[in-house]
């Protein structure tokens, strides 16, 4: 048997990798911090997927979850939140808050992970990053510059984990059809797929799959894999 931790698994691209990953035939474990009524959906939905209760932030609780799992081989990194707004109106606690679910818990969780992989002699970390990691948006400089210390997060590791036969890759998702971009209109939403060359949003199930073909490639390490729609090459 095969184990996976997914971060944030209980909507969105979470819950299409822990779709992807329990079909592949892994044993999951997801995370989610606040979201009962959405684990709860997600437990009817994938009945063989275990969801745990933990904020990525929680070094503690993030500790005692990964002890406590029988073995790892797998980790996903997707538990993640979004903050807009003009860089002169952002609070230190907003700063605080993002750097700390978005990068602080991809640490957390790979710190933790990292000795049951070696266990196992070896494994993969995906991490989900974003296309604004990678270029940067307007109005979203915080979520930018957390994503981006993901992607750099995730070259270094994959360097220091070469070693011992773990791999360490980076998807960078663009507009993708997810409640965390409900907050755009119709209109805005249909503009931004203006600008993509395929021409509309991507659907979390496109970024699972990217992260299980990850998973799978022994041979791919400290990638950054756009799952764009070609907005950013």
């Amino acid at each position: 048997m095969k184990y996976a931790l997914v971060t944030g698994g209980t909507r969105g691209i979470g819950l299409a990798v822990c779709r992807a990953l329990s079909d592949a035939g892994y044993c999951v474990t997801a995370t989610y911090s606040r979201d009962e009524a959405g684990a709860q959906a997600a437990q009817k939905t994938l009945p063989f997927v275990h969801f745990e209760r933990v904020d990525v932030r929680d070094e503690e609780g993030m500790r005692a979850l990964i002890a406590a799992l029988p073995a790892l081989d797998v980790l996903v990194n997707n538990a993640g939140i979004s903050h807009f707004a003009q860089v002169q109106d952002v609070s230190m606690e907003a700063w605080e808050e993002v750097m700390g679910v978005n990068a602080g818990g991809v640490f957390l969780a790979c710190k933790y992970a990292v000795k049951k992989l070696l266990a196992r002699g070896g494994g993969a970390i995906v991490n989900v990053s974003s296309v604004w990691g990678q270029t940067g948006a307007s109005c979203e400089s915080v979520y930018s510059a957390s994503k981006g210390a993901v992607i750099a997060f995730s070259k270094a590791l994959a360097k220091e984990l070469a070693s011992a036969h773990i791999t360490v890759n980076c998807v960078c998702p663009g507009m993708i059809a997810t409640p965390m971009n409900d907050c755009f209109t119709k209109e805005e939403r249909a503009a931004i797929c203006e600008e993509i060359p395929l021409a509309r949003e991507g659907r979390a199930e496109e970024v699972a799959a990217a992260v299980l073909a990850l998973i799978q490639n022994e041979y791919i390490t400290g990638a950054v894999l756009p799952v764009n729609g070609g907005m950013y090459c």
